[in-house]
């Protein structure tokens, strides 16, 4: 392939490019990026492409194959439709974050060793500050700070977890990978970190609202895909991450009903969504490992989507609250009918991008017939139900639809609408037309499904409708959970309440103990010390020469004032030639004397 490049150094380079660029060229440059990306895409065959030798390992910058392929085709889809989201602010940080973010991920998907992905994976953090930075807020500093403490303690233990593996005998190929002894655990949870598992991942939701409008779309794209992306690949069928995958889909609809804030919404619906792939990543069959594919692949676009629908929404109105928003579909039409199609689209309404994936996990989930994957196949419906009220009817009803807030705001600029039409289009084609696009690319050809059957449409359509309709009487009983304003604690106050106590133990005991210490050594002994060094000569000098004056009939005041005269020397470092002849001499005649003891 002599004129195919890799993909990450393609956005790589051009992210340091658009950075030094000036005004119009900046933005027609970072545009252009990712056109040459799907071009450069196309090109890709599969095997293995871009190696180098480092040391004794092998490193692989392209491993092309079905899985990586699929993953490589929406990143840099999605690339494109972000950096023509944010294209017409031309903000040298948005548009450079964004093509390094978009490049990174390509890495790790390409990658064909674990020195290879961890290189790549630690950049996704530098990407994704930088976006959250985009913002230019005091809480988007705060926020980055945080993502940057959680991601980099994940890289370590992700690093520990692939030095302990290959010191093992492990290889150093990416590939599966037994989840057995502390390497692996590591690498598991390492993954897991990005990839949002509960407890450890309440930094999804503590960041991802404070992001730029644009810098959000992309942080909801690649990390925590990436991260399914690599538990794919290492630990498929890996039964922990069925019930790890489980919880991510239920727990956070609790806190998506009540939080009024629609991009932590989002960002709640983000976690639910991703364990349905967790989930398919678990149960380590064909059909549902091609269902995790499919779903992070059309998650991508209708999540895009949604975040740029409540993006532009912030953009025109400065808010976000469902609290003070309500009635834009007057002044903002275009937005809400792209907003709706995402909703739907995440629903999994039938034509639309969700239901031709999520279903394929839960199929698979249902043919296994074990007690535990009943179990599963039982939360994943409620799950479904769910989503479909936190984030299928609240984010329209609440932005566009509700009470009339009185805002009225200009409609979104070109470039959002022309971006969201781009995804709107995709969810309306990928749900369509499933066998003619998605289907083809999917990583187990062998695997077929039909998402089109007759029990499957009823049973979704009589789902949705259910849904629909307790929503309805809950909201009509004022039973439905008001949107107040409210900071809804997630686990996330666990490290935030307990690392700042664990920070005033440490800076209490540690501090004093190091008081303690300084007193002692640098007090004390080194006092001690440096006072021996400056006045040590002149005692022993004053030592030997006082009998010497004596002897010599000297007055008591003139020993006095002698023996003051020789200290003050000593501090100047002005002996007496005489003295100073002397010591020398008694210094040689002790040396002379070891010297011939020890002969």
């Amino acid at each position: 392939m002599p004129d195919v490049v890799p993909p990450a150094f393609l956005f790589l380079l051009g992210a340091l490019v658009v950075a030094f660029l000036p005004g119009r060229l900046r933005q027609v440059v970072a545009l252009i990026i990712p056109v040459i990306g799907l071009i450069n895409y196309t090109q890709i065959t599969e095997g293995l492409h871009w190696t180098i030798s480092l040391m004794d390992f092998e490193l692989i910058f392209g491993r092309a194959d079905r899985w990586s392929l699929i993953y490589l085709n929406i990143f840099t889809v999605l690339s494109f439709i972000g950096i023509l989201y944010i294209i017409n602010d031309n903000r040298r940080l948005d548009l450079s974050a964004g093509l390094l973010y978009a490049g990174s991920p390509m890495g790790v998907v390409m990658a064909g060793d674990l020195i290879t992905l961890f290189f790549f994976w630690e950049m996704l953090t530098l990407g994704a500050v930088l976006c959250i930075l985009g913002r230019k807020a005091p809480e988007a500093g705060k926020a980055a700070y945080r993502y940057v403490v959680v991601h980099v303690f994940g890289g370590v233990i992700l690093l520990a977890g692939i030095m302990i593996h290959l010191a093992t005998g492990g290889s150093v190929a990416f590939d599966k990978i037994a989840l057995s002894g502390p390497g692996a655990w590591l690498i598991f949870i390492g993954f897991g970190i990005n990839c949002a598992w509960p407890i450890v991942g309440a930094w999804l939701t503590d960041t991802y609202p404070e992001a730029s409008i644009g810098g959000v779309v992309f942080m909801a794209t690649y990390t925590t895909k990436t991260a399914v992306y690599v538990l794919a690949r290492c630990f498929p069928g890996e039964e922990t991450l069925l019930w790890i995958g489980m919880a991510m889909a239920t727990i956070p609809i609790f806190y998506a009903v009540i939080e009024n804030d629609l991009r932590r919404v989002l960002a709640y619906s983000l976690i639910n969504q991703v364990g349905f792939m967790v989930v398919g990543v678990g149960l380590g069959t064909p059909l549902s490992l091609n269902g995790t594919a499919a779903h992070a692949y059309c998650h991508i676009l209708y999540k895009a989507l949604l975040f740029m629908s409540i993006g532009s929404v912030l953009y025109r109105t400065g808010k976000s609250k469902a609290t003070e928003l309500g009635g834009l579909y007057r002044c903002m039409p275009w937005t809400c009918i792209f907003c709706c199609i995402g909703a739907a689209s995440i629903s999994a309404f039938p034509f639309f991008s969700g239901f031709v994936s999520k279903s394929m996990i839960m199929s698979a989930a249902a043919s296994e017939g074990t007690v535990a994957t009943t179990v599963i196949w039982l939360a994943l419906l409620f799950a479904s139900a769910g989503v479909f009220h936190h984030a299928g009817i609240k984010i329209p009803f609440f932005a566009f639809f509700s009470h009339d807030s009185g805002l009225r705001c200009k409609e979104a600029p070109a470039n959002q609408l022309l971006a969201m039409a781009i995804a709107a289009f995709l969810c309306i084609f990928v749900g369509t037309f499933p066998n003619a696009f998605l289907y083809q690319m999917l990583p187990n050809p062998e695997a077929s499904y039909e998402p089109y059957t007759v029990g499957h449409v009823t049973d979704q359509y009589a789902l949705l409708l259910f849904s629909a309709l307790a929503f309805t009487l809950l909201m009509r009983a004022g039973l439905y959970p008001a949107e107040i304003r409210s900071t809804n604690v997630d686990f996330d106050w666990l490290y935030r309440r307990g690392g700042s106590l664990v920070y005033r133990v440490f800076d209490k005991s540690l501090n004093a103990i190091n008081s303690g210490v300084k007193k002692f050594v640098v007090g004390g002994v080194i006092g001690h010390v440096s006072n021996f060094f400056e006045s040590g000569a002149s005692r022993l000098a004053a030592w030997i020469l006082i009998p010497v004056w004596m002897v010599a009939g000297y007055s008591p005041e003139k020993i006095e004032e002698s023996h003051q005269s020789l200290f003050k020397r000593a501090k100047r470092g002005a002996f007496p030639i005489g003295i100073t002849v002397f010591f020398a001499v008694v210094l040689l005649g002790l040396l002379s004397l070891i010297v011939l003891l020890n002969s």
